[in-house]
């Protein structure tokens, strides 16, 4: 099971605010870990930024088929201020998991995210 590791950046997002941007989705045959994921205001003022994890999978002893959540909600960006969104914590992705973000203003979040992927 080879290991690759890769940074996924996204220059300005969402396109439309309240419509959260899928920025990542695990491929098929894929496991995904996400090791860090900094969100920056590119804005003149301050806005307020959401991560979610978009996942439907189901099985492997789960009790319920699994839904989105919310790893981060309604974090508060200063003017050119950058904030890690999983501070203290990995996440992991299975197939057809997705991380999306949402942000207060449209186009105004710049997303960078270091991921290694166990194929």
């Amino acid at each position: 099971m080879p290991n690759t590791f890769k940074t996924v950046t996204v220059d300005v997002a969402p396109a439309s605010s309240g419509s959260p941007q899928t920025i990542y989705t695990t491929p098929s045959s894929t496991t995904t870990v996400v090791i860090g994921l900094f969100l920056c205001n590119v804005h003149t003022s301050q806005v307020t930024a959401s991560v979610s994890l978009v996942s439907d999978t189901s099985g492997g002893g789960r009790a319920a088929t699994n839904t989105t959540s919310f790893l981060a909600k309604d974090i508060p960006l200063a003017t050119g201020q950058t904030k890690n969104a999983l501070i203290g914590g990995k996440q992991i992705l299975e197939t057809t998991d997705a991380i999306s973000v949402d942000c207060s203003v449209a186009d105004k979040i710049s997303v960078s995210m270091s991921i290694m992927e166990i194929t």
